[in-house]
């Protein structure tokens, strides 16, 4: 993935703009030596284009620029109801030819006029997940996921969202370690799962509440320790009914899933920085054998630990699955 392009239309949403050009605009920095990519924004009219917010956005690309981009990115905007048609027929042609699709917050309802989303799983905002499956009704439209990725097309909920399916492409094609040092440049979480709900039932504890904040730092710092519900609930000094309700409430997953998430992303640093073999690995991050670190991984991550390895190790790992 070298060449990244943006299309905007009139009623572009800044916030999901900028947020696309933190992503892959970034310039070489040494200290980080991150990936540079090829950016540019384009339109269906260059010149002046409508955003939200009280000033407008000057484009200087026009579609036909973004014809061989590796990734194409369709940013949000206020109209749910009218597209470009010629926006629409360079998405068409653009998924013809094989090339990777991200949508995120109501862009999913451009792809979904120009016929991208039929038979595919997507999701968008969750206030107008409802309105994108009555407009698309062969969409299958996740209302409680991040995003999602089908094949080469990837959508993402509203807002923030567009920074979770971004880092996520980002892990995918080049792995945790550049995926975590991008988080870390725009100072934000590495990874939140794909299938955490969009929003929690309470997104600041109630003031008689003591947040769970300490206890998810010391899991991280602790993945090789009792992590059962009992015995979390234990530490936070609440019954395990209590803790597990506290807990979605706090993180929009179960203790298990986010416990699983954690072992997971150590387990990805290691296979990438590390040498040690699969079973080392599976028991410093919690698993406990390499069985059982393979059948999270090829169900989360859709390849093994060792195949992982051979994608994205940063040194000349020789170590032998076990």
């Amino acid at each position: 993935m070298r060449k990244v392009a943006v299309v905007v239309q009139d009623g572009v949403e800044p916030f999901g703009l900028g947020a696309l050009s933190e992503l892959w605009a970034e310039p070489y920095h040494s200290d980080d030596d991150n990936p540079v990519f090829d950016f540019l924004v384009c339109a269906p009219t260059p010149g002046r284009i409508p955003a939200t917010g009280g000033f407008d956005v000057h484009v200087e690309h026009r579609l036909e620029e973004a014809a061989d981009a590796d990734l194409i990115c369709v940013a949000a905007s206020t109209d749910l109801t009218t597209d470009d048609p010629a926006v629409l027929d360079f998405l068409r042609q653009a998924d013809a030819a094989g090339r990777n699709i991200f949508s995120h917050c109501t862009a999913a309802f451009t792809l979904g006029r120009a016929g991208l989303l039929d038979g595919r799983r997507c999701t968008t905002h969750w206030r107008y997940a409802d309105r994108l499956s009555a407009m698309f009704p062969q969409a299958r439209v996740d209302r409680d996921v991040l995003y999602v990725q089908d094949g080469r097309l990837t959508t993402g909920a509203g807002v923030a969202a567009v920074l979770d399916a971004g880092l996520h492409l980002i892990r995918q094609t080049f792995g945790a370690r550049v995926a975590a040092t991008a988080a870390r440049r725009m100072v934000v979480a590495p990874h939140r799962a794909g299938g955490q709900s969009q929003f929690i039932d309470r997104a600041v504890p109630e003031r008689d509440a003591q947040t769970l904040s300490p206890l998810l730092d010391w899991v991280s710092g602790n993945l090789r320790a009792d992590l059962s519900v009992d015995a979390l609930a234990r530490r936070a000094h609440m019954s395990p009914r209590t803790f597990a309700r506290r807990f979605r409430a706090e993180t929009g997953l179960t203790p298990h899933a986010w416990v699983v998430g954690q072992r997971l992303a150590a387990a990805e640093e290691l296979l990438e920085t590390t040498e040690g073999s699969v079973e080392w690995i599976a028991d410093k991050v919690g698993f406990g054998n390499p069985g059982t670190l393979r059948q999270h991984f090829l169900r989360s991550r859709g390849i093994s630990p060792q195949a992982y390895r051979q994608q994205f190790s940063h040194l000349a790992a020789t170590a032998v699955d076990a």
